[in-house]
């Protein structure tokens, strides 16, 4: 269902002034916009390229990955028909399904201009998780979507849990030259990321849960991981991000949410303790110790431990806490 979407400006005097759309070099702005900040999109995107040309001849707009390490297919209406758009961008994410962590971690780094795993951990404040490109999404982006395009994509979400939307963008423009944005969504996000769930396939093993940690470190002979979890809770107040292997401990800074330390259940064991790796640099500022101090507090027998050489903030020590 299209939406009509109005704006009015609030002047002196409560004097409601209606903004009329305007469409002056609208479109062309509006990929540099989304470039510039895919968060005018979903906050939980990072541009990883830029007319990425497939094995195929195309270009897709904006290639993107999500925190989960999802890669996202952004295709913009420009001069196609909204039909043509939403069939370019199923024919790309035909293409972006197939493609290896390498392939994927090569289009980020020649991008970014940067190590892909730093500026992952920059945008999300969690490591660049072990498997990439697990599941996909799609994004067709326009200013207007015709009645046809919204059936088709409504169909293959509602119907067979595809991971695609769509987001309008209008762009107003005030008799002062002041300039605004909207967007509006086809579908409302949480419901077709339910219907994916429901309905879709993925190819995720789920990351593990802290229950499943418990039990893992069990096994091995530890049974204080869920005390030490709970220990370290209120010094650590980002919520608790698992994946596969590891518990990520996070902080705030500036707003985003920053690792300092990650516990390692599966290489835990009664008779070394619970393993844990620790960002030396990040943990020393957040708390305000030096590196007599941050020692002082870690076990005595710890090592070198870095997860990015080009990055000096995933460095520090690992080691064995064996009480808590």
């Amino acid at each position: 269902m299209s939406h009509d979407v109005r704006v009015w400006q609030v002047k002196v005097g409560d004097l409601l002034v209606g903004i009329n759309t305007s469409k002056l070099d609208f479109e062309s702005r509006l990929e540099n916009w989304l470039k510039n900040d895919i968060s005018i999109l979903d906050k939980d995107l990072l541009v990883i390229g830029s007319q990425v040309l497939t094995d195929f001849g195309g270009y897709i707009d904006l290639l993107c990955v999500d925190s989960s390490g999802d890669t996202v297919v952004v295709e913009l209406k420009k001069d196609k028909t909204p039909r043509d758009t939403v069939a370019q961008a199923l024919d790309y994410a035909s293409w972006v399904v197939d493609l290896s962590y390498e392939r994927v971690m090569k289009i980020a780094n020649q991008y970014l201009k940067e190590p892909f795993a730093k500026a992952f951990q920059s945008k999300f404040g969690t490591e660049l998780p072990e498997s990439i490109n697990t599941n996909h999404k799609i994004f067709v982006v326009a200013s207007k979507i015709d009645q046809t395009s919204e059936r088709i994509i409504s169909y293959l979400s509602n119907a067979y849990g595809v991971n695609i939307n769509a987001a309008t963008f209008q762009y107003f423009k005030t008799t002062e030259g002041v300039e605004l944005l909207t967007r509006v969504f086809l579908i409302e996000p949480e419901r077709v990321t339910s219907n994916t769930e429901s309905k879709g396939s993925s190819k995720r093993n789920s990351n593990l849960t802290l229950e499943q940690f418990y039990e893992i470190a069990s096994g091995r002979g530890y049974n204080d991981l869920k005390y030490a979890v709970e220990k370290f809770k209120p010094l650590f107040p980002e919520r608790i991000i698992t994946n596969l292997s590891k518990i990520n401990l996070r902080v705030s800074s500036n707003s985003k949410p920053l690792l300092l330390m990650s516990l390692i259940p599966k290489e835990s064991s009664q008779s070394e303790g619970l393993k844990f790796e620790i960002c030396a640099d990040r943990f020393m500022a957040y708390f305000n110790l030096n590196d007599s101090g941050l020692k002082a507090i870690l076990p005595p027998e710890i090592k070198p431990w870095e997860f990015d050489q080009n990055d000096n903030d995933m460095k520090g020590y690992q080691g064995f806490f064996t009480s808590i």
